[in-house]
């Protein structure tokens, strides 16, 4: 099955203009293909106005959200795959959905000699952990 992450996005989108509050999205700003202003990205991440007095030409579909914003007084063309988004939220009061992190899968690697011997693929070390977020 496809990510039911972006229609949870515009669902939760809709919700929140409907609630006459202002849509945020928390982005993975390091995500391959995410596409911000890099001087606005603290940790790796991006907290992006996404109310429709605040960016122009929205589109919403299963990859990707795009649209135009400005930052700094520059105008800049925003670019976010679906997987990128990590949250969105009310401003006002804090309401929405986190989303579970999904690892990048690598491309895969040039196999040279022609085999595929899963026994030289390094395992995770360590003692797996868990965090509570509240």
């Amino acid at each position: 099955m496809s990510s039911s992450r972006p229609y949870l996005v515009r669902a939760l989108y809709e919700w929140i203009l409907d609630n006459q509050c202002t849509p945020y999205l928390l982005v993975n700003a390091e995500y391959p293909d995410t596409v911000v202003p890099d001087s606005f990205v603290e940790g790796g991440q991006i907290v992006l106005n996404v109310s429709p007095s605040a960016i122009r030409h929205l589109e919403m579909d299963n990859d990707k959200i795009s649209f135009d914003g400005r930052f700094g007084g520059r105008p800049q063309q925003v670019w976010l795959p679906a997987q990128a988004i990590m949250a969105i939220y009310a401003r006002e009061n804090g309401q929405g959905m986190v989303f579970e992190i999904e690892p990048v899968t690598p491309p895969p690697e040039d196999d040279k000699d022609g085999t595929d011997d899963a026994r030289t693929e390094a395992k995770p070390s360590g003692r797996p952990s868990l965090k509570v977020v509240k």
